[in-house]
Parts: C-alpha cells; structure tokens; sequence
C-alpha cells in the first residue's frame, strides 16, 4: 500500500508539472505572438480604384519618421470632414462602401492605414497607432481644415486611437463604432486563464482617457457583436461627458454596422440631411434603418 501511495503521488506530481509546463508554455506564446494577434497587419501598397469616386492618394509624415499611406476625398462645400480610422485587420479597400456612403452625402474623409498596415512603413503599437492618429489629425489642419469640420470616427480598435485623438485635439464631434472600455478588457473576458494585465503591452484604455473627451458623442454597437461584447460599448458610454448618443443596432455583427444602416444615424448625428448627391452611385444594398436605437435609460 505504501509503494501505491508512493506511485500516486509521484503521477500526481508528473501531473501537474505537465500542466504547469503547459500553461508556461502558452503564456510565453501569447506573449511572444501578442502583437501579431492585436495588429492583424495587411502589406502592400493600396491603389484607389472606386468608380465615381475622386480619392487621392497621399502620403502623411509622422513625427518619429513614419510614412503613413491615407486616401483622401474633400467635402463638398459646407459638409464636414471625417478622420476614419479602422480596426485590427482593417485595409483602405475595405473601407470602400463607407467611402460610397460618404461620397454620396458630400461629406469628406481622410481614411489612415496605421503604421505596418497598406502601403504605411513601420511596425504597430499602442503608443505608434497613437502617434498615427494625431499625425491624420494634423494634416487635415495643415490643410486648411477647421476643428469644428473635423469628425474623429473610429471602428473597433481604431475606437481606441479615436478616444485618445479626441482627448488631445477639439472637432466637431466623435463616433465610436463597436467600442471597448480597453483592448486589454476584451483580452480578460476572451482568456479569463491568462493575467493580461501583468502581459499586455498595448492595453488601448479607453475608459481611462474618455473623460477627457469634451466634445458630442456617439457610441453605436450590434446586440450580436461577438468581437467585442455588446455590454463593453455601453459601459464605455455610461463612463463619457455629455452630450452623448447611443445607438443600438438590434441583431447587427461587429462588421456589419455599415451594412445594416449605421450611416443615416451618423448623419441624423451630426445634423445633416441625407442626401443623394450621386444617383449613378449605389450600394451593394440599400441601408436598412435599425430598430432599437436612442439613448438607454
């Protein structure tokens, strides 16, 4: 019985070394990779080819020696200017039908591919996705651009440098679409097993930055967002100054906001009427108005 005992008790050890090594084992991949799965970077050069629309292609110098590629499309007169920028795995053509809707209202845009993303130099972090954003901000200034024509609109991770922008320089307002209270938030809830907060290097703290945001606020996310949680874009709002909008999208995905009729309730947001400036221009299907929307209570 003693030699049973002995043996247990030494595959119980084996046991849990072999798990240990194992959880090691991960955290030292999630470590090493974690850049790699934040930034899902696409290279290469992007050449606009949109019928209809007159998207110029620039380049935008940032501060600590990055080229960042940008396609730019002015307004027409007496619309605003919007400063997109995109998420995760974003590319400048995968904005295109956001350009269409843009296009179509008269309002202009400034689409920024981050450092390491398109045909932009670099490598991607926190703090350089930051300096991006400013760098966007600044050019549409050099341009002539006023604070009060500049709307500052983010897409998922792109909410993150958005907020930060919107703490650092004054516009006409800021959009939030499927928001986080934190990149690292959403890491917590995605891997309860790992301690993000002792791992992660670029955290995109949101919650910590968005009351110092002075200016009108719309936060819009999908009740069926699997990417980030519904329930995160509405802690991010009740955090926020007024005034302050928030539209729920019944049954809308993380990217699907654009297609389900996210830009009528920016444009209602920003006091413009809708407008078809281009009846040759059409979506691929027409936005659907979504129900649920207005602030909660």
């Amino acid at each position: 019985m003693k030699r049973l005992w002995t043996a247990l008790r030494i595959a119980v050890a084996a046991i849990v070394a072999t798990v240990a090594v194992a959880y090691i084992g991960v955290l030292g991949y999630l470590y090493v990779n974690q850049r790699q799965m934040l930034f899902e970077a696409k290279l290469g050069h992007e050449t606009p080819d949109i019928q209809g629309l007159a998207i110029q292609d620039i380049a935008i110098a940032t501060p600590d020696g990055e080229t960042l590629q940008a396609w730019y499309e002015p307004p027409r007169p007496g619309k605003p200017i919007i400063l997109f920028l995109h998420g995760q795995s974003g590319t400048l053509e995968l904005g295109k039908w956001r350009y269409i809707r843009m296009h179509k209202e008269g309002v202009g845009y400034l689409a920024l591919a981050y450092r390491g993303f398109s045909g932009s130099t670099g490598h991607p972090t926190e703090q350089g996705l930051l300096i991006d954003g400013l760098a966007a901000y600044d050019w549409l200034k050099g341009h002539g651009v006023r604070d009060q024509d500049i709307v500052i609109h983010g897409h998922s991770l792109g909410t993150g440098v958005a907020t930060y922008v919107a703490t650092k320089r004054t516009a006409r307002a800021l959009i939030l679409e499927a928001p986080f209270t934190a990149a690292s938030d959403v890491a917590s809830e995605r891997y309860p097993f790992v301690p993000v907060s002792l791992l992660m290097h670029d955290r995109f703290e949101s919650r910590a930055r968005i009351r110092d945001v002075h200016m009108p606020l719309l936060v819009i996310h999908g009740t069926s967002d699997s990417v980030i949680p519904f329930a995160d874009g509405k802690r991010l709002f009740d955090m926020a100054n007024d005034p302050k909008t928030f539209v729920a999208m019944s049954n809308s995905e993380h990217n699907t906001l654009t297609r389900d009729g996210a830009y009528p309730h920016y444009w209602r947001f920003l006091g413009l009427k809708e407008d078809d400036l281009d009846p040759g221009l059409v979506t691929s299907s027409p936005p659907a108005p979504a129900p649920g929307s207005g602030r909660p209570h």
